[in-house]
């Protein structure tokens, strides 16, 4: 089972260029807001046409603008659970799952299809119930077995929790991790929250601008991010350009440092990226070792963020230490932090090699 998609569209000031494969399993779709996500998930879900491109699930071709082919969303075979549910606000929770249903002839089937679902999902008492009268948890609840009533070979999910409060979205977010974990068939998830993406994804595709990265397994992508927009993305807040001047060894002019990095020279390399949480202070003659002045030290909930300028640097570099461990602290100090090799990211160029592997 896989969902071919290679489309274009033109936005309102971008075109959305996309090309990627997702297997059985969950495919997030990662990307700032008006990265062109949604309108992603509308084109395969036939609630939007691309201009031009192809679209095939499982071998069966969805849309071909070459062809001229260009499948009505009922006869995709594709679930789409919309940000705010779009359960008919007229029927009840019985009947709203019942219209995913409409094409089982056979009653006493339906029925028992009907009662799995109510059962699966926890919301037997609530059939006679309106949307009106459920909360979110129990409306995404009922719109989730709508999709899967209709047996989907695919399923997309946009932004599922962004209507919900902290502690919902995690209660749900168990709920529907488990239900991905049954379902045979491919499942896209869009989202701009990266912990929510390393938690349920598999398999992860970055859209920037518009434009699609190679899809990278979740884990790889977060260790070991290959592009700027990348690292972003997943949350690197030191990112600062960088060029080679030797072996393992990179020159990074903004930060008035030279690296030593784990990985040897071979490709292109633009910028290097560190994670604020991979910073920590150290003895002046440790490798990457950076001599700093603390510029800032702001309180987070569970975390102190000091914010360091480097000697003979022009940017600032961001450390998260715990609060025991960054006692002590205070603007103006001179301090030595360190970069381990292993820590720093060299990013390049979507278009380079090595980095577009997927």
């Amino acid at each position: 089972m896989a969902l071919e998609v290679d489309i274009r569209r033109q936005l309102q000031g971008f075109m959305l260029d996309v090309s990627f494969s997702a297997q059985a399993g969950v495919t997030a779709l990662l990307g700032a807001s008006g990265s062109g996500k949604s309108m992603t998930l509308r084109c395969i879900a036939g609630v939007e046409r691309p201009d031009e491109g192809r679209i095939a699930l499982d071998g069966r071709v969805l849309f071909d603008s070459a062809a001229g082919i260009d499948l009505p969303p009922q006869k995709r075979r594709v679930g789409y659970l919309f940000q705010r549910y779009a359960l008919f606000p007229n029927m009840t929770v019985l009947q709203n799952i019942g219209t995913g249903l409409s094409l089982e002839r056979d009653r006493p089937l339906r029925r028992r299809k009907l009662e799995d679902l109510i059962g699966r999902f926890q919301l037997g008492g609530l059939e006679a119930r309106y949307p009106r009268e459920l909360s979110g948890g129990q409306m995404q609840r009922v719109a989730l077995c709508r999709m899967l009533a209709a047996e989907p070979e695919a399923i997309l999910l946009d932004e599922p929790f962004a209507a919900l409060d902290s502690f919902l979205r995690w209660q749900l977010e168990r709920e529907v991790r488990r239900t991905l974990s049954e379902f045979p068939g491919v499942a896209l998830l869009v989202s701009h929250d990266r912990g929510e993406v390393y938690r349920m994804s598999g398999r992860v595709c970055v859209l920037a601008g518009g434009r699609s990265e190679p899809v990278e397994e979740t884990g790889r992508l977060f260790d070991r991010p290959r592009t700027l927009q990348s690292a972003l993305i997943t949350g690197c807040k030191n990112v600062a350009a960088a060029e080679w001047i030797g072996p393992c060894t990179v020159s990074v002019p903004d930060w008035g440092v030279r690296l030593t990095c784990a990985e040897p020279d071979g490709r292109a390399v633009t910028h290097v990226g560190v994670r604020a949480h991979f910073i920590r202070p150290c003895a002046p003659d440790a490798e990457n070792a950076v001599r700093c002045r603390v510029a800032d030290v702001t309180d987070d909930v569970f975390s102190r963020v000091l914010t360091l300028l480097p000697d003979g640097g022009a940017a600032t570099i961001r450390a998260e230490l715990g609060k025991a461990e960054s006692d002590g602290f205070a603007v103006g100090d001179e301090v030595t932090f360190s970069m381990p090799p292993d820590a720093v990211m060299l990013l390049g160029d979507a278009a380079d090699g090595d980095a577009a592997q997927s």
